[in-house]
């Protein structure tokens, strides 16, 4: 529940600080006073989107700060799954620059605003006047029932299960699209890939025939240098290998006397070696080298053909080529398998769409099984609220579509009069019977999410005398096993036994103090009487705090 509540710099709130009961707090004062301003700081404390208008200093921050006593009400699987630490005291900050930067912190720890916006959810249910329109959007009906039926688990697993579905039916579609163009280019492709089939493309293949014709279009050069070289080296009389040869048998002779010509002669053996390897290599490399024409015209040829490839696919390299060709023969293996892997996803999809089926059925189901008791309860409590003839339904119909909280349509029906056909409560509910329709919703909800605090911000809209004791009756009872605070114009409601505070306005600023009891008696009078507070307005004030 909610313990203090401290905001600076908001709007018209110069500084408050505001320490709640953890009952029934009442909140009353003149229209203008600052009360929607005091909801518009909870709320964005709560995770609400600060819309440019927080700062009335321009010069310091907008700070909103509260604590929590949150110990009992099973958030620590909540805190958990948010990486956050559980403590059963728990303060939340907000911090608004000036220049429009949102900062928050659970703790001591900073929070994304979805985080606070989750733990908001738990923590606070504010209801305001506005929403009782609410009633005309089918995903709070189908809420309402999911949260008396305890659903949420069986809606997780829907809202998996309709996720993959979604996930097989794109897929599916891009299939069948890729399928649809690949088809449209099948003549071609298939004529393409037989092309480049019966090329024969070997990795490398351009790069090695380029250099094998550079060599045999200059055999000629080449042959005439290997002769050369082999001349050098091999003639009898002057050659290298006999001169070295020679020298090197001197210096043996002389190495008796002279042991560094026995090192030089080894040395120059070894060079001999060297020497005749290469004469041997030059040699065959002589024989292979030979300048064929019919070979070279077949190399020129294919080189050719893999010029012409690459121009006819536009592709950069030869690699380019090859990637090439591996595409296009992927894009008709997709072609000639594609009437398999089609059967096979729509196959998945089937028993996705059973599976989700299933699940939307046992929600169908649970939602059922809660509408006699709903329909029951909110009769019951429209009846303490004055409408002994009322009748309040719930319909739910099958629909054929999966939608993201199942396959049912629900509508509330309602009608004050049992001489008249109960009709969608939102459009033959006047303001005043969607109030007390939506209070009696709300006190049973409430019950059910066993909220920390429920917040009413005039919820008595539209109803008087009589009625609103009654309606005060129920947000008094509410408030025996939960923190509610209650903004109200009513002195019926504002007379229910809680702690009053008043909203008022001085200086130009808002302002929130609580009343003692003598205080409260004149607060009351006002809202009865009217600026000027008259004796009898006392008297009467002081039978409704009776």
């Amino acid at each position: 529940m909610l313990k203090s509540l401290s905001i600076e710099n908001y709007a018209l709130i110069e500084s408050l600080n505001v320490e709640w009961d953890d009952h029934l707090n009442i909140i009353t004062g003149e229209t203008g006073a600052g009360k929607s301003i005091l909801l518009g700081a909870l709320g964005l404390l709560l995770g609400a989107k600060n819309e440019g208008q927080a700062i009335k200093d321009q010069t310091r921050n907008c700070v909103i700060e509260a604590r929590f006593d949150i110990e009992g009400h099973s958030l620590e699987s909540l805190f958990e799954e948010n990486d956050l630490e559980y403590e059963p005291q728990l303060t939340i900050r907000r911090i608004i620059t000036p220049a429009g930067k949102s900062r928050a912190f659970v703790g001591d720890l900073p929070v994304q605003l979805t985080t606070l916006k989750e733990l908001g959810a738990h923590l606070v249910d504010i209801h305001s006047q506005h929403q009782n329109l609410v009633i005309s959007s089918e995903r709070f009906r189908i809420n309402t029932l999911d949260t008396l039926a305890d659903n949420r688990a069986t809606l997780n697993s829907y809202t998996a299960h309709l996720t993959a579905l979604h996930a097989l039916k794109a897929q599916l579609r891009t299939m069948q699209s890729e399928m649809e163009a690949a088809r449209r280019d099948e003549e071609w492709l298939r004529h393409t890939v037989e092309e480049l089939r019966a090329a024969k493309l070997k990795a490398n293949e351009q790069v090695e025939t380029e250099q094998q014709l550079a060599i045999l279009e200059s055999a000629d050069r080449i042959n005439e240098s290997l002769a050369q070289l082999r001349n050098t080296l091999d003639d009898e009389e002057v050659g290298a290998l006999t001169t070295l040869t020679r020298s090197a048998k001197e210096l043996t002779a002389i190495g008796q006397s002279y042991p560094a010509g026995l090192q030089l002669s080894e040395r120059l053996r070894s060079v001999v070696e060297e020497l005749k390897d290469i004469s041997a290599t030059a040699a065959a490399e002589a024989e292979l080298i030979d300048a064929d024409p019919e070979k070279i015209e077949k190399l020129n040829n294919r080189l050719n053909t893999i010029y012409s490839l690459e121009m006819k696919h536009r592709a950069q390299s030869y690699d380019d080529l090859l990637q090439k060709f591996g595409e296009f023969e992927a894009r008709l293996a997709t072609i000639d398998n594609s009437d398999s892997a089609l059967r096979e996803l729509e196959a998945s999809i089937l028993k996705a769409e059973e599976e989700l089926k299933a699940i939307a059925q046992k929600l169908h189901t649970a939602r059922q099984a809660v509408c006699g008791e709903l329909e029951q309860r909110v009769t019951m409590l429209l009846q303490q609220l004055g409408m002994e003839d009322a009748i309040f339904q719930v319909e739910i119909t099958p629909t054929e579509e999966f939608t993201e909280h199942g396959m049912d349509s629900v509508a509330f029906l309602f009608t004050a009069n049992r001489n008249t056909r109960p009709a969608a409560i939102e459009r033959i509910a006047s303001g005043g019977e969607l109030s007390r329709v939506m209070l009696a919703l709300k006190a049973i909800l409430a019950e059910r999410m066993k909220l920390p605090t429920v917040i009413f911000d005039e919820i008595d809209t539209g109803v008087s005398g009589r009625i609103a004791d009654a309606m005060g009756d129920i947000i008094a009872s509410l408030a025996q096993s939960m923190q509610v605070i209650d903004i109200t114009h009513l002195p019926q409601v504002a007379a229910k036994r809680g702690t009053h505070f008043v909203v008022y306005k001085e200086e130009g600023r808002s302002n929130i103090r609580e009343l003692n009891s003598a205080e409260r008696v004149d607060e009351i009078a006002k809202m009865l009487s009217g600026s000027t507070i008259t004796d009898a307005a006392r008297k009467q004030a002081k039978i409704l705090l009776k």
